[in-house]
């Protein structure tokens, strides 16, 4: 079975609530339904069926816990693990590895046990919290970004982009920086690493002038910081020289990071705007100001939600709104195009490169390993779902590895870089692969000759019987009817075929 082939979607259970002490759990005497229900949700089905018992206990089962779901009946909970004993485990050859070794990979250095770490925001911003995702099985944490001035945030001051389910798509914050004083957060670095000394501390920053960056990097690391991360990108910290302002004007990163890299020992990297067109001339800066390494993204500048009544966008603060930082699943793409473009400058190559932006499952946190991330930050997907998805961030991307046969994580780092070019005219254009429709999946709803006829080449119309058939003559194989089909029933064609030689 290829690993990264879902058989169950989150569409099959959208209506899960992925709830807190699930009530499921407490229904069901032989399984854990929120645990299987979370794998499916975050792509680790194939993880899941190795927790499974050998028999399905779900047959014949009177179904209690659909029952006691929060949303009675509304999340067939014995079909989904009856598709996972039918068509998951039957296809599962490679078992999760007993241990996490594969795991392992180093941050400039210093060994993590694995690429997962906290990024630097809300999740990061408390002993108390920290220790939660230490004790859940996070590498480390990038604390939320230290400074010297006084922070007082708006309320409310998140809004978000809802997409099927209720699930956020996209989420926009006007947040600032750590509400706690310089004193009381190196407090509970030295509390942090004084209970927990394996695990990772990235102190992110934020200074107004080269003598505070350097003094903020120094305490830092007297109290226990592993390394620092330079916040040069904060969008909602642009006023007065500060942020994002800095992250786009390469002198000033170069300045700024050779201010902090003289005053401290441990390593220390750049955290860089993609409110740019391109990243390099601020990552080159950094690493000639002596940077070890580049964190990207921080979030994309954003307004979200008009209210078409107020004419106000959200967050609305007393009847005012501001621009704001865009994060979650929907900037992943822009995230990748920014780590393959960190990821081929040879002049960054040696250095270290935290990727973030977007990240929720293990398929996620790959795509930016294979695209030259060395570590992976996460935030938006903790706020939504908790710390506990690094189990399925681990499990999911253990079980790869091991499917694929690779024994590091560090194996998999840039692989897919050489195949990438930043422009479509290198690519071939000679060949068509057409569409292939599976008959026992296609439902007839043609969706696809829509489509295609409004939106492609009318190459598909629907015969008598509701079946979609293809026009190769005019079809140009751009594979929109592909990514529309509600049920995943069209796909790729064995062969690529000439296009002298279309067939009628």
């Amino acid at each position: 079975m290829i690993i990264n082939e879902p058989v169950i979607t989150r569409s099959e259970m959208v209506r899960c609530a992925l709830c807190y002490d699930a009530p499921c759990d407490a229904a069901c005497p032989k399984l854990n339904p929120s645990g299987l229900l979370r794998s499916i949700w975050f792509g680790n089905e194939q993880g899941a069926v190795w927790t499974l018992p050998p028999e399905n206990p779900c047959l014949g089962c009177t179904g209690l816990c659909e029952q006691s779901c929060v949303r009675p009946g509304e999340v067939k909970i014995r079909d989904l693990v009856s598709t996972l004993y039918d068509s998951v485990k039957k296809e599962a050859e490679t078992p999760v590895p007993a241990d996490e070794k594969r795991l392992e990979c180093d941050f400039c250095g210093t060994l993590l046990e694995n690429p997962f770490l906290l990024s630097s925001s809300v999740v990061a911003s408390n002993y108390d919290m920290c220790a939660r995702a230490f004790e859940a099985g996070w590498a480390g944490v990038c604390y939320k970004t230290i400074c010297s001035m006084e922070i007082h945030e708006a309320s409310p001051r998140f809004s978000a982009i809802t997409g099927e389910g209720g699930s956020m798509v996209g989420f926009k914050n006007i947040e600032q920086l750590s509400d706690h004083s310089v004193k009381e957060n190196m407090e509970i670095f030295r509390r942090l690493k004084a209970n927990y000394p394996s695990k990772f501390i990235l102190a992110s920053i934020m200074g107004r002038y080269e003598e505070e960056w350097g003094e903020l990097a120094k305490l830092c690391e007297e109290n226990g910081a592993d390394a620092i991360e330079l916040n040069f990108s904060c969008p909602n910290m642009a006023e007065g020289g500060l942020g994002s302002d800095i992250g786009q004007v390469p002198e000033l990163v170069e300045r700024f990071t050779a201010a902090a890299k003289k005053a401290c020992h441990i390593p220390v990297l750049a955290k860089l705007t993609p409110n740019v067109a391109s990243m390099s001339p601020a990552a080159e800066a950094a690493v000639r100001g002596g940077a070890d390494g580049i964190a990207a993204i921080n979030t994309i500048k954003s307004v979200t939600n008009v209210n078409l009544h107020t004419y106000i966008s959200a967050p609305s603060v007393h009847g005012a709104s501001a621009v704001g930082g865009y994060s979650g699943n929907a900037v992943r793409p822009i995230a990748l195009r920014f780590i393959a473009e960190l990821g081929q400058n040879k002049a960054l190559y040696g250095k270290h490169l935290s990727a973030m932006g977007g990240v929720e499952t293990w398929k996620d946190a790959l795509e930016f390993l294979l695209l030259g991330g060395c570590s992976i930050q996460i935030t938006t997907a903790v706020m939504q779902y908790g710390y506990r998805i690094i189990d399925d961030l681990k499990s999911g991307l253990n079980l790869y590895l091991a499917e694929k046969g690779f024994n590091s994580v560090r194996d998999v780092i840039g692989i897919g870089l050489d195949s990438l070019s930043s422009t479509t005219d290198s690519l071939e254009r000679d060949t068509i692969l057409f569409p292939s429709f599976d008959r026992t999946k296609c439902i007839g709803c043609g969706r696809c000759m829509i489509s295609c006829m409004d939106g492609g080449h009318q190459a598909i119309h629907m015969d008598e019987a509701r079946r979609p058939v293809l026009n190769g003559r005019k079809c140009v194989g751009c594979h929109l009817c592909l990514l529309v089909c509600p049920e995943r029933a069209i796909r790729p064609a064995e062969k690529r075929i000439s296009r002298s030689r279309k067939p009628c």
